[in-house]
């Protein structure tokens, strides 16, 4: 089976950081032989594109730059040495591109963690483009039947918090609060800790946000725009502070702010990454509570799989609306504004 490739493509691409986007013609990239083509028909756009975008954090982008990785589409070509996947099966662009396979980190699952890890619209072109690259051993599986639209978030929104929650080793019947819960990344934790047996208490800004929030499944919305001390009202809701706290908020004073709030024996899982941001917990609090502080990041090829498997089951959908990909500055204003409700969905036809 072989399917027509043209030699150029529509994509968004940026020269420096903070420096304009252009919605140009560009190149089809060349599958290596380890790699998939992927014509990809949506993406969803993450916070960490607008980072990769600024060149906020301490670790240099690919420029010029195609940003996005969480591309979902079909399978054009392939490597000579691709067998995981055919042409016309459905695939996701993920964050973590591909990894050695080799160090100690893959070896033992850890690939995000690979020294040597590419990185799908930071150090690999993304998809933000009709055509992307991916290593076929780390591309994710997606059913033939999938709204691929729909799908597109939990590439990375999904698979992330899910990890998150993984990592937080919660109970069922368990709180969690998660902080920054009206967003993409907020929504999809709150559905995936319902779906895992938790009690869930969201926290962020806005009316809009708390009715979203409980929608979708948590018991309790602290509003921190009207709430003069969140730390009491949160351990007051909870009967002494969640066993767990997911931060996917990218204010600092909120990550600081959990380790205020979560219950003695907690644990504090940083998943949000604002600039130049500190975690801070005063060491008496620390020791007295034994608090832990663990930094989540994205998750594996298992965790992926599963991510998916909650989605394709039912148990999760990420609140999404599709523009065209040419639109993709002014969700970047909006996402910088903070007024996006769930997730922004490119479409790369328009």
């Amino acid at each position: 089976m072989s399917i027509e490739i043209p030699k150029t493509q529509k994509g968004c691409i940026f020269y420096e950081n903070h420096g304009e986007i252009f919605y140009k013609d560009i190149p089809v990239p060349k599958p290596k032989a380890n790699e998939i083509l992927i014509n990809v028909k949506y993406s969803g756009v993450c916070h960490t594109d607008l980072h990769a975008w600024h060149g906020d954090w301490p670790l240099d982008v690919k420029l010029p730059l195609v940003g996005g990785h969480e591309g979902a589409g079909v399978v054009v070509a392939k490597g000579e040495n691709v067998t995981n996947f055919e042409i016309g099966d459905y695939a996701g662009i993920k964050w973590l591109n591909g990894s050695c396979m080799g160090c100690e980190f893959c070896q033992q699952g850890a690939e995000p963690n690979c020294p040597d890890a590419d990185l799908s619209g930071y150090t690999h072109d993304g998809s933000f483009q009709q055509y992307a690259t991916a290593d076929a051993v780390q591309a994710a599986k997606i059913p033939k039947d999938a709204d691929l639209a729909a799908i597109a978030p939990i590439l990375c929104a999904g698979v992330t918090v899910y990890k998150a929650l993984k990592t937080a080793d919660l109970r069922p019947g368990q709180w969690v609060a998660v902080s920054g819960a009206g967003g993409g990344l907020g929504s999809l934790a709150v559905q995936y800790a319902t779906a895992m047996g938790l009690r869930v208490l969201g926290i962020d800004g806005g009316e809009d946000k708390g009715k979203l929030v409980k929608t979708l499944g948590a018991e309790v919305f602290v509003d921190f725009t009207k709430e003069k001390d969140i730390v009491k009202a949160v351990q007051k809701a909870t009967n002494g502070g969640p066993h767990g706290v997911i931060n996917v908020s990218v204010s600092e004073a909120a990550i600081s702010q959990s380790c205020d709030y979560v219950r003695a024996l907690g644990k504090v899982v940083l998943v949000g990454l604002p600039a130049g941001a500190v975690c801070k917990s005063p060491v008496f609090q620390q020791v007295v509570k034994s608090v832990e502080i663990k930094g989540s990041y994205v998750g594996n090829r298992q965790d992926t799989a599963e991510a998916v498997d909650f989605f394709v089951r039912g148990k999760v959908h990420c609140p999404f609306k599709v523009v065209g990909l040419s639109e993709l500055p002014r969700v970047f204003k909006l996402m910088s504004e903070g007024k996006i409700l769930g997730r922004y969905v490119l479409d790369t036809s328009k």
